[in-house]
């Protein structure tokens, strides 16, 4: 802070110094305090112990701190006193608007007791109080404002810490109670497991741009939306890739949750992919696990992007455990290995429902070319894909086929090892 030793220590009003009627710092510091609780309305809420404690000890320092520099000096350890309570008050969460009103209010009260016995006389002197006050009233606001940010960065740096914490040992089967009670986090009975694939982001493939940033802007988005959505009762562990959310089951309803996706989505500016599992707490290992490899299917089978349960792919999941069935399964689609414009209509073909219109404009051909090639498929492997059977066999060995390649996708972190 800059000394203001050098200021003029005699202004005077009416004859007066102007801090004559400042000088009973004690009782003006109730005054002002009992002033804010009227006027100020969210200091109401405040608990009777930091009216009648910190916010009284912290008006004084103001007015101690106002008089000094009014006076032309400066009382260093009082801005430290300063910025200690303001560190309080955002450890204790108190909004930091609350903090600014209430010192704004202060200085108009102590501005009118100095303008009190004030005469036209008095008027070149006010002129220079009222720039020394606003530089008070700007080493004051910086300095709280300054304390406030750097102590709530600092508390949400150790929340965040600790719930990463927890949410790993959730993940990973690991006693949670202990870290539940000091992070002041409550585990719920059970979750909603969710794992999620995010996308690159266009512009993270734009040479022009830092690719790293433009993806930890994209991650900090999601993250900024799932709190706003679940409250800090959401636990998870998210890379830029995807990862693991955790959402306490009954914290939202099934068509908020339905929607929790695409605001995501919308968030992240691209489409994310996730899947679902519901899990009493000790099985979260489990369902976090079966969770990404639905998720992993998902990708590899090119679904369409939202959010799936296992429900919803419970033929695909169990299509895709091994055993005979599925090396058997792998094998029917082989003839069409030295035919892969084949395989590809046979794949857009299930992909779009069955509707060769809009199969013959994804492959920019004629819809009599797409019938040619189903026939030419049915004639190569034993099932015809015009029959309900034949259809059921070709579906199910694209699925089982899959799992032949290595997925191309990546979830990111949060998955179990």
């Amino acid at each position: 802070m800059t000394s203001t030793s050098s200021a003029q220590p005699d202004l005077t009003v009416s004859g007066q110094p102007v801090t004559s009627p400042l000088k009973d710092v004690r009782a003006l510091s109730r005054k002002m305090v009992g002033h804010f609780i009227e006027n100020v309305v969210p200091c109401r809420t405040l608990p009777g112990e930091a009216l009648n404690g910190d916010i009284t000890t912290i008006t004084r320092t103001c007015l101690e701190l106002a008089v000094s520099m009014l006076d032309g000096t400066d009382i260093p350890e009082k801005t430290q006193q300063l910025r200690t309570g303001a560190k309080g008050w955002a450890r204790e969460g108190i909004p930091i608007d609350t903090i600014h009103h209430a010192v704004h209010e202060g200085f108009k009260l102590g501005f009118d007791l100095i303008l009190a016995d004030a005469t036209a006389a008095d008027f070149d002197c006010l002129k220079q109080v009222s720039r020394r006050l606003l530089e008070i009233l700007d080493i004051i606001t910086s300095t709280v404002s300054r304390a406030y940010v750097t102590e709530l960065r600092a508390v949400v740096s150790e929340h965040h810490t600790a719930a990463h914490t927890l949410t790993s040992a959730l993940l990973g089967g690991h006693p949670t109670s202990t870290m539940a009670r000091e992070c002041g986090i409550e585990i719920a009975p059970s979750y909603s497991v969710l794992a999620i694939a995010i996308p690159p982001h266009p512009e993270e493939h734009d040479v022009r741009l830092n690719s790293k940033v433009v993806a930890r802007r994209k991650l900090r988005r999601v993250q900024a939306e799932l709190a706003k959505q679940c409250g800090e009762h959401v636990l998870s562990l998210l890379s830029v890739d995807g990862g693991t959310i955790l959402l306490p089951a009954g914290l939202l309803d099934g068509e908020t949750r339905e929607g929790l996706v695409d605001q995501l989505s919308r968030a992240a500016q691209v489409p994310i992919t996730a899947t679902l599992v519901e899990a009493p707490t000790e099985k979260i290992p489990a369902a976090a696990d079966q969770a990404h490899e639905l998720l992993d299917m998902v990708q590899r089978l090119d679904c369409v992007r939202g959010l799936y349960r296992f429900d919803d792919l419970a033929l695909e999941y169990q299509l895709t455990r091994p055993g005979p069935g599925l090396e058997r399964l792998r094998t029917i689609l082989d003839p069409l290995d030295e035919h892969p414009e084949l395989l590809e209509t046979l794949q857009r073909h299930i992909s779009n429902n069955l509707n060769r219109q809009r199969t013959a404009r994804a492959l920019h051909v004629h819809t009599n070319t797409v019938d040619y090639r189903l026939r030419r498929i049915g004639q190569l492997t034993g099932f015809d894909p015009a029959q309900a059977s034949g259809l059921w066999y070709l579906r199910a060995a694209i699925i089982a086929r899959s799992y032949q390649q290595p997925t191309r996708h990546s979830t990111g972190a949060g998955r179990p090892a």
